[in-house]
């Protein structure tokens, strides 16, 4: 437990230091910034914005003005409908299969097959999860901090019903956002597996995730994502109204894209708690523990890279202009991470390898996550290159330094560079730095950027998800091992997780 608080008070440190450079900057940065809100395209999203609107009118829109009634209500466009449904399946691709094998090929021979199942069955599980609940919970009305059930069971969806983008008056159907955001769902918990891999009961993983998927992800997703659309942002009086609705992170102000915060420091936070519970392999430190395949880990790699641009410029839900901005800022900021993990590596190890530039391209995508909708090109570069020596330091230096058996490096890439990223959004939004700016929906118009007041937002969203997921975390792992146990054998973990748990082998020869 004193290692947990520990290593809690070392993020925290971090993400406030973050805060405290963001805040020195803005004394200077502040003239730059105001002369620098000019237009940009309207596509530009308001703060951390995805939300479900419902197309059922309400009953008094019946006795609406005439003029108003007779408006036509919103058509989804074909192309932004055919572009979610790839962007969908992109995402599907990252889980099953791309994270199975990167993951499964940095693990031991012995336990390959047991990475595929968990993460194969983790997106099958709560999949259904997501349909019978969890859709409801995350993106419907309730208050600040959970949705309600109105959509539970996918209750009153047609292939008529719509949701808002982030462009008034434009919408896309419903259906394919649930299956987006399902997607989102069901990878944020695959992704934790890597930090206690080769050791935890395949049962204890199935239970564990259903909690911390009900009180963790759903919760988060709805604080950062839910807002009341466009649409609802009319005049200063209904933006009030509308935001009252919000969820407690977007209220804050909070900026996220595509799931830094929901996505990244959840999982990454996660995986740092189960670490600590379980404790550490059997062997660590002492037996040799190299991945058995990096050829494998590097196909997983690349198809995780490929498959975000789903997550990131589906996030937008318009197949737009801005879109392709997006699009830009993901390639560059990954080509950068993994470049500069590669140069990183070369000069503290004496040789770049594979392994290292596969994790500089993903520590590259987490960071540019939460700003790939906020940024300019040349800030997502930047971003790509500070973020690999931070995350390499982690995983080499604070995890040693910490004792702990991080067996994936979950907490050290995807934590951490999910926390630069979140906090590095709030600087290079900033117009004067090539950033989008904040939209401001009633004034139809970028708003005049605040590094102070942005910064202290997005401080607001690392450090809600840091506290919230990791006690979630926590007592899902407890309650999972008090009723069946977390782990397995020393006896099973020396023989490996694929004939113990599943009665099978990655490979026969």
């Amino acid at each position: 437990m004193k290692k947990i608080l520990s290593i809690l008070a070392l993020v925290t440190t971090l993400g406030l230091g973050f805060s405290a450079i963001g805040n020195t900057y803005a004394e200077d940065a502040a003239p730059a910034a105001e002369a620098a809100t000019a237009v940009i395209a309207p596509e530009v999203p308001a703060p951390a914005a995805e939300t479900v609107k419902a197309t059922e009118a309400a009953p008094a829109a019946a006795e609406a003005a005439p003029a108003a009634a007779a408006a036509p209500a919103p058509v989804p466009n074909k192309g932004d409908i055919a572009w979610m449904i790839v962007a969908t399946v992109l995402v599907l691709m990252m889980c099953v299969p791309g994270l199975g094998l990167f993951y499964g090929g940095m693990v031991r021979q012995k336990n390959m097959l047991s990475v595929l199942m968990q993460t194969f069955m983790i997106t099958s599980v709560l999949g259904i999860l997501w349909a019978l609940y969890g859709y409801s919970i995350a993106f419907t009305e309730g208050n600040g901090f959970f949705g309600g059930f109105g959509r539970a069971f996918l209750h009153g969806v047609t292939p008529d019903s719509n949701v808002a983008t982030f462009s008034k008056g434009v919408v896309i159907p419903e259906y394919i956002y649930i299956c987006f955001q399902l997607t989102f769902a069901v990878i944020t918990p695959a992704l934790i597996v890597g930090a206690f891999a080769e050791r935890m009961k395949f049962s204890a993983i199935l239970f564990f995730m259903v909690l911390w998927f009900t009180f963790s992800y759903l919760p988060i997703a709805h604080m950062v994502w839910y807002w009341a659309g466009p649409d609802a942002y009319t005049t200063a009086d209904a933006a009030t109204a509308a935001s009252a609705t919000a969820g407690f992170i977007w209220q804050k102000g909070a900026l996220d894209f595509a799931g830094g915060t929901v996505v990244h420091i959840n999982a990454g936070i996660a995986g740092l708690v189960g670490a600590l519970v379980l404790g550490k392999r059997v062997g660590f430190g002492k037996e040799a523990m190299a991945p058995h395949s990096v050829t494998l880990t590097m196909v997983g790699a690349a198809l995780l890279w490929v498959g975000w641009f789903g997550f990131n410029v589906g996030s937008n839900l318009e197949a737009s202009g801005f879109a392709t901005l997006v699009f830009a800022n993901t390639l560059l900021a990954t080509c950068a991470a993994a470049t500069s993990w590669m140069f990183t590596e070369w000069f503290f190890k004496g040789k770049p390898s594979m392994l290292g530039a596969a994790s500089g391209a993903i520590a590259g995508l987490v960071a540019v996550t939460p700003a790939c909708g906020y940024i300019g090109p040349m800030g997502a570069i930047v971003l790509g290159l500070l973020v690999s020596p931070l995350c390499f330091f982690f995983v080499t230096k604070i995890k040693s330094m910490m004792g702990y058996d991080d067996s994936l490096d979950v907490f050290g890439v995807h934590c951490i560079g999910g926390i630069f990223g979140a906090l590095s959004t709030g600087i290079l939004v900033n117009p004067a730095l090539g950033g989008t700016g904040v939209y401001d929906y009633v004034a139809n118009a970028v708003a005049p950027y605040d590094m102070v007041a942005q910064m202290t937002a997005q401080a607001w969203g690392v450090g809600t998800t840091i506290v919230w997921s990791g006690v979630v975390a926590f007592i899902a792992y407890k309650v999972v091992d008090v009723l069946i146990g977390l782990r397995v054998s020393e006896e099973v973990e020396r023989e490996g997780l694929d004939t113990t748990e599943h009665g099978e082998r990655a490979y026969h020869s």
